[in-house]
């Protein structure tokens, strides 16, 4: 009678150590805010965790906007501390992406993520956040510079005979319609212009593919929009290696 006694309780304090873990992991999943203070960090060193105290508004956190690359354009209204507004972009695929040496911005199609320095995964989901690696389309960029400069970017090299091919269709082509003449005016303006012209041969190559490199330098989940700009010079060059290492690492 003992023995059965003994085990009886043994599964009952079994039970109520269950439920006791059920509870506190329904009050850690539930009830636990997100939050931005120090108080949920164990420290380290000798003394154990902080002194408790009731959250302040100030520490509260916010879910990630995950911001993805889609036509599907969708941007939140979010209202925060102090009766302030903040736009939480969920999927975008245009920004106004600027072209320093140039001085130029023009809105343009946001087209891959390419590369992600503090996560792989975001580069996969094709997520939208600061800093990320992206191509931008070329083309608003081409037509500025051919305007500008009077100057066609994205031309392939051809051999001679390809070249002589084409001068012959060209000619043809000059026969059937009128080529818009510019003034003299416009004329000296690009002559001038062509003085100054210097162009980062890593840039040129890209118009042929017509997909620019550019860096994300906003932030999406505030402010609903992925600005940038395009990338040249060293920092071009070192994203460069870091693309081609990690295409390398995938094809072994």
């Amino acid at each position: 009678m003992k023995s059965k006694a003994g085990s009886g309780g043994g599964e009952e304090t079994r039970g109520r150590i269950q439920d006791f873990s059920a509870a506190l992991s329904r009050w850690v999943s539930h009830e636990t805010p997100c939050t931005r203070g120090g108080l949920p960090e164990v420290r380290r060193k000798p003394g154990g965790r902080r002194e408790s105290k009731h959250p302040d508004t100030y520490e509260l956190g916010r879910q990630p906007a995950n911001t993805k690359l889609s036509s599907n354009k969708t941007v939140r209204r979010i209202r925060v501390r102090g009766g302030n507004v903040k736009w939480r972009a969920l999927r975008l695929d245009t920004g106004n992406y600027s072209w320093g040496s140039e001085a130029v911005t023009r809105k343009t199609r946001i087209l891959d993520v390419v590369y992600n320095a503090s996560n792989n995964e975001l580069v996969r989901t094709q997520t939208l956040v600061k800093s990320a690696i992206v191509q931008v389309d070329a083309a608003p960029f081409k037509a500025w510079y051919l305007q500008h400069y009077g100057v066609e970017l994205g031309k392939k090299k051809k051999t001679a005979a390809a070249a002589k091919k084409e001068t012959t269709e060209g000619q043809e082509a000059e026969a059937a319609t009128t080529e818009v003449k510019k003034s003299s005016s416009v004329l000296r303006k690009l002559e001038k212009r062509q003085q100054d012209r210097k162009l980062d041969s890593h840039v040129e190559d890209q118009f042929s593919t017509g997909r620019l490199l550019a860096a994300i330098s906003s932030r999406p989940g505030q402010c609903g929009r992925a600005d940038g700009y395009i990338l040249e010079g060293k920092e071009l060059e070192f994203y460069m290696k870091k693309i081609q290492k990690k295409k390398g690492k995938g094809a072994t």
